[in-house]
């Protein structure tokens, strides 16, 4: 199966280096391509995709606006939104819009795939940026205390989690199964009263715990 994309960037240069490297990651597809967010919902009306991706900073409808806009319906298609900018307001910001994934823009090709699969599976994905300042900068909505204490484990896991790696990789990382790891992601999860890894990771950043 092939995983349908639609690219949005105002830049013509940056936008046809993002489509090659895209076309040629093993089963992606760009099949829609705007210099903005208007064009690219038209677009979208007519045609449909796996995965949006587009740049925070556009003129007109940017990034968080086309976030916003396409999370107004619920089928709409995850959003992973890409900058040139390292940071972490931004990146709050774009996860606080609706966006599944946010990375930087020299990101490599080859983690680029590995995060478009994980945001079409339906896994949030943060590319590691500077986190510091955050909880001052741009609090999580939700501060309130996590429901259980954790381990020094799952510390070093929501720490792996923060840093963008999947359960195999975070499995190969602390030498468990990718089903313990999992389970303790799960346990994360409930204990930071929190729907997905993402705002896990944005829980934990506010309330200092990682």
């Amino acid at each position: 199966m092939t995983t349908r994309i639609a690219l949005a960037d105002d830049q013509a240069l940056i936008r046809e280096g993002l489509k090659s490297v895209i076309n040629d990651l093993p089963g992606l597809e760009v099949v829609v391509e705007a210099a903005s967010g208007e064009p690219l919902l038209e677009a979208l009306a007519d045609t449909r995709v796996d995965l949006v991706v587009s740049d925070i900073r556009m003129p007109g409808v940017d990034g968080i606006a086309l976030c916003r806009r396409l999370n107004e319906d619920a089928d709409a298609p995850p959003v992973l939104l890409l900058t040139t900018f390292d940071d972490s307001q931004l990146m709050l910001a774009a996860v606080d819009a609706g966006a599944q994934g946010f990375a930087l823009k020299d990101i490599s090709p080859e983690d680029l795939g590995e995060l478009i699969a994980a945001i079409v599976r339906g896994e949030g994905r943060l590319q590691p940026v500077s986190t510091s300042g955050v909880a001052e900068r741009y609090p999580y909505r939700d501060d309130s205390p996590p429901v259980d204490t954790f381990s020094e484990r799952e510390i070093e896991i929501l720490r792996l989690i923060a840093g963008g790696y999947s359960n195999k990789e975070i499995a190969c990382s602390v030498h468990l199964a990718e089903g313990t790891v999992k389970n303790y992601v799960s346990d994360i999860l409930d204990k930071l009263n929190t729907r997905d890894r993402t705002r896990a990771v944005l829980k934990a950043i506010t309330l200092r715990i990682i």
